[in-house]
């Protein structure tokens, strides 16, 4: 989805209410299932925050413990400390402890800070290896829910005007880095910007598998050396 030109991460569906408590919920649904079949990136916070507490109170479920949490902190659990957490209802010594070094302890190893792709010219950076190639170069961007790029990748290197894409060879390592989009990318040698009917073709076949898969594509970019063609802005995609 887009909104005045930029990238919208779509919200992570929930379908548990603040109230809900974790045996109420489906096998699939629970926070810790969902974690090890899907990975970090498909959890929201109030889940993540869940997992991270164990439990809530004997009036809060963790759900709801997770959800009062984030609204006292307005979201920035990043930088709370200890006593701040200390005066929210249901938040324990231990359990304030356990937030704060977590947090710590993920700062810490944070090796680098993930970019984030709101636009076309964000993913433009990631492309320029091969905007001035004399071969077609098909490239894929993995990106999390929140539109941070997990990896990026040549997926194919073609002829000097064509090249074949199969979704299976780009979906491949997006399913693997449990991507909930990409952003797919291609140059055109010539240096003509515009997108070919078998351009077009191949993406609605991308867009298909990944709707099958549970994996959008975010956008679609033809680059050249001199500029670039994003078929979402263009209403191509």
């Amino acid at each position: 989805m887009m909104n005045n030109n930029h990238y919208v991460s779509e919200p992570f569906p929930h379908r548990w209410s603040p109230k809900t408590r974790i045996p109420d919920l489906s096998s699939v649904d629970r926070p810790r299932e969902k974690l090890i079949a899907k990975g970090g990136a498909a959890l929201c916070d109030a889940e993540l925050l869940s997992i991270l507490l164990g439990s809530g109170t004997k009036k809060l479920s963790v759900l709801d413990l997770s959800s009062t949490i984030l609204s006292a902190v307005q979201g920035n659990l990043a930088s709370v400390d200890v006593q701040t957490l200390l005066k929210i209802h249901g938040v324990g010594r231990a359990k304030a402890c356990q937030l704060v070094a977590a947090m710590e302890l993920g700062r810490r190893h944070l090796s680098r800070k993930r970019g984030v792709i709101r636009d076309a010219e964000d993913a433009i950076p990631y492309l320029s290896a091969i905007r001035a190639e004399k071969q077609e170069h098909f490239v894929c961007l993995s990106l999390n829910g929140a539109n941070e790029v997990l990896a990026t990748r040549v997926v194919t290197v073609g002829l000097l005007d064509s090249n074949q894409v199969h979704p299976r060879e780009v979906y491949a390592d997006p399913i693997t880095d449990r991507a909930a989009s990409i952003l797919c990318a291609h140059n055109h040698p010539s240096g003509t910007l515009e997108a070919s009917p078998e351009d077009l073709a191949m993406t609605r076949r991308l867009v298909k598998a990944g709707e099958v898969l549970g994996i959008r594509v975010l956008d679609h970019l033809i680059v050249t050396k001199d500029g670039f063609l994003s078929l979402k802005q263009t209403g191509q995609l």
